[in-house]
């Protein structure tokens, strides 16, 4: 049976479709007794109102979009999880795109989702290409994760990679470990090159010389480039790897090796998802709250969407860079016992 219309719904309740539109949008006063007949007439033709048409009449449509790098691999599944959870306290719906962690890709997908939703959430180590800083420009609001700070220009949440990457090289020199190795991820990527540059940091200041590997922030890199340390003259009695992933990568090549984590080598990775505090030895970690961080990215563009409509001087003054501290949680991989776990590694 054809679906009702908005033009049913008028005719069946005796009154305008401009009437309709008011009792359906809240928009406008409408006289109880109009309000009541047009009601019934919806509950009896189970007329459902069309999202697109409610759009052009609003300038709403109760979407925000998501733009991932990647949509693979149990960080970007608990992100999501954390803004899906955000958006339907708040009656929104959403749509994820990846980029394929592709400067260009993001630019293409930016300008696909305008006019389809209210605002936007773009992840993208990419931050600082061209193409893409364009791309954000206009008055559709935008909340940028884990990039660049574009000079400050938009509202912007970030990890404290570096600082991160540091307290964790830090934590296992105070182990006794004097030959850590890094497992990098993507070359390209800006939060690989912060959490590089904060092992960097870390080594330096102990005195120690660096020892690097290169990976692309997956398991079967993590596995390949621990393989490649593990064969080296100077094989390291610890590895601090880039991400979660390559860090599970890592304990399977040490297993491989015939070597023990954490009596042979002690394993650091970044991020705390799920599997991390499942595997055995369990992964002593920098953890973020990844699903809070999700939920709260979209709280605040939800913040910026409704100062935009409502023209509010606040949302000029909203471009905050709001920077998210991990805390190391220690497990058994660096040789810790299960009191350990939690331990704060944030410096004052």
């Amino acid at each position: 049976m054809k679906a009702a219309t908005i033009r049913d719904v008028a005719e069946r309740a005796g009154v305008s479709v401009a009437s309709v539109s008011r009792v359906l949008t809240g928009a406008g006063v409408v006289a109880e007794p109009t309000r009541s007949k047009v009601l019934e007439a919806v509950e009896a033709l189970s007329y459902v109102p069309h999202s697109g048409a409610r759009s052009l009449s609003t300038s709403r449509t109760d979407v925000i979009g998501v733009i991932l790098p990647d949509l693979f691999g149990e960080f970007f599944s608990e992100l999501i999880r954390g803004m899906d959870v955000a958006c339907r306290a708040q009656g929104r719906h959403l749509i994820v795109s990846s980029s394929h962690d592709d400067a260009a890709n993001a630019a293409a997908a930016i300008r696909s989702m305008r006019g389809r939703v209210d605002g936007l959430i773009v992840l993208s180590p990419h931050l600082d290409s061209g193409e893409l800083t364009s791309s954000l420009s206009g008055r559709l609001p935008v909340l940028l994760m884990n990039g660049g700070d574009l000079d400050g220009q938009q509202p912007s949440m970030a990890v404290d990679n570096t600082g991160g990457a540091r307290v964790a090289v830090e934590h296992l020199f105070s182990l006794g470990r004097r030959r850590i190795a890094h497992v990098g991820g993507p070359t390209g990527n800006l939060e690989a090159r912060q959490r590089k540059q904060g092992y960097l940091d870390a080594v330096a200041s102990a005195g120690a010389q660096p020892m690097l590997a290169q990976g692309e922030f997956t398991q079967a890199s993590g596995f390949a480039a621990a393989a490649r340390l593990l064969a080296s003259d100077q094989r390291p009695d610890a590895i601090f790897a880039g991400n979660d992933a390559m860090a599970v990568g890592v304990l399977l090549a040490i297993q491989e090796a015939g070597l023990r984590c954490p009596e042979d080598i002690a394993v650091v990775g970044f991020d705390d998802v799920p599997i991390a505090e499942l595997v055995r030895p369990g992964l002593t970690t920098l953890h973020i709250d990844i699903a809070g961080m999700g939920r709260r990215a979209v709280e605040r563009l939800l913040t910026e969407i409704d100062d935009a409509a409502a023209n509010s001087p606040q949302a000029a003054n909203d471009a905050a860079r709001e920077i998210i501290v991990p805390r190391l949680v220690v497990r058994q991989s660096c040789g810790a016992s299960t009191s350990t776990q939690g331990f704060s590694g944030e410096r004052p």
